[in-house]
């Protein structure tokens, strides 16, 4: 007659399970912080002021690029302090300005002949 095993079953050691544990959680409650904190910006003061500050610039930078007919360096000098970090792109094909501050704000101005710049809308 063979004799029995009497051991118990084998299971997973404790600190292995523990370990996926903290490989499933951890990014997750990363990427929870960083939603978090991305929607408390753009909808806080600071998302408002962004979007304020990227229409503005959007605005001022067309008129002074299409009505005035000058160019890009020099319409840089018509920006007002604290407005450094909103970034301007031109698209002389559609004679459109893209002002926008990362992550946060978008405004496009669109150059008409007959109206002038224009903000399009978000």
């Amino acid at each position: 007659m063979l004799a029995s095993d009497t051991s118990p079953p084998a299971t997973p050691s404790r600190p292995k399970a523990l370990w996926r544990r903290w490989l499933i959680w951890v990014p997750l409650l990363l990427l929870c912080l960083a939603a978090g904190g991305w929607l408390g910006l753009k909808y806080s003061t600071t998302g408002r002021q962004a979007a304020l500050a990227s229409g503005y610039i959007a605005q001022v930078t067309c008129s002074c690029r299409f009505v005035s007919e000058r160019d890009m360096a020099s319409c840089d000098t018509d920006r007002e302090p604290g407005t450094e970090i909103v970034q301007v792109e031109e698209d002389s094909a559609n004679r459109t300005i893209t002002a926008k501050v990362p992550l946060l704000s978008r405004r496009i101005s669109r150059f008409d002949p007959e109206y002038g710049c224009t903000l399009v809308a978000p």
